[in-house]
């Protein structure tokens, strides 16, 4: 079975403490979580363990609907990995996985994990047709031999942090909100690609990200962001959206480094999203679109040095 061979790899001479979910964004309630699991772990000198998915579980189960993801695979594994604890599992979430039962996969971490305690939060679920709630995991444990822990979600004005909260944020280009749940800036990172060079031909020269379709964004619109590169942060202005102007079908996302003037194809990129300077517009000249380009410079410093740690 594919689950059997993705945990047969982990070394499971000490008993462990896990953790289980999606774990998108690995914002403030995620880090709470991860916490709480290292401290009880370290009490009672069991591994800390977190285990997560490849993809989100609802693109299998409602391929149509699916969120758009905030932290791809690797990305979010890297974020797990830097809040110390002993291992982080990534498991492909597949069809197969989405039919076991909640008593069959909890069977399986003891078996191969030598689970001895889940951590949860108070929304989990977990098996087929999420049949695993909390009071059923509850019964199991007692039946499994394995302890329990809730833990209670952050509250941030009144509001509870959660992955959906910040796509709602990102989908009012409220960056400063989001980087508040978050704990870090939003950042999109990838491969510079060829654009239609517009920007160049404006005096503008911009780079284009390949950004996959299910990642999600910022609103559209113009945005004093930093680009980290080579260990680096260059200060620069990125556009989300659709270039009215030009009548672009496809929705791109633009950046133009202020101090950096060199070739950046197929370099590898990361850009952090610091705050939205403005909607995305369509002007009636090219020269009048160049004028809006130089006052969003203008506004992007100040905005960088009123943001600045």
């Amino acid at each position: 079975m594919q689950l059997e061979q993705e945990l047969v790899g982990f070394n499971h001479d000490r008993d462990s403490l896990i953790t289980i979910g999606v774990f998108d964004g690995v914002h403030l309630g995620h880090k709470f979580l991860i916490s709480q699991l290292k401290e009880l772990a370290q009490k009672q000198g069991f591994r800390s363990v977190v285990i997560t998915f490849d993809r989100h579980p609802q693109e299998i189960l409602t391929p149509q609907s699916h969120p758009l993801f905030l932290t791809d695979s690797s990305e979010k594994a890297c974020l797990l990995n830097s809040e110390g604890v002993d291992a982080v599992i990534v498991l492909a979430f597949t069809r197969e996985l989405a039919n076991y039962s909640a008593r069959e996969f909890l069977s399986l971490l003891i078996k191969k994990l030598n689970m001895r305690g889940l951590v949860i939060g108070p929304d989990f679920s977990l098996g087929r047709n999420n049949e695993g709630n909390i009071p059923a995991i509850r019964r199991l444990s007692s039946e499994m031999g394995f302890s329990l822990t809730v833990v209670p979600p952050v509250i941030i004005n009144g509001g509870i942090v959660s992955s959906t909260s910040i796509r709602n944020a990102l989908a009012s280009g409220n960056m400063e909100k989001v980087q508040k749940l978050m704990s870090r800036p939003f950042s999109l990172h990838g491969r510079v690609i060829h654009g239609k060079g517009r920007g160049a031909d404006l005096g503008f020269p911009t780079v284009n990200l390949d950004i996959l379709s299910s990642q999600a964004l910022p609103s559209d619109g113009v945005y004093a962001t930093k680009v980290l590169m080579d260990g680096k942060y260059y200060p620069s202005v990125t556009n989300i959206g659709f270039n009215p102007t030009f009548q672009n079908s496809e929705r791109t996302v633009e950046t133009s480094l202020l101090d950096y003037h060199n070739d950046l194809y197929l370099r590898e990129i990361k850009i952090e999203f610091i705050h939205k300077i403005r909607r995305e517009k369509k002007f009636k000249e090219v020269d009048e679109l160049k004028n809006q380009i130089a006052e969003d410079i203008k506004q992007v410093k100040i905005s960088l040095l009123e943001n600045r740690n």
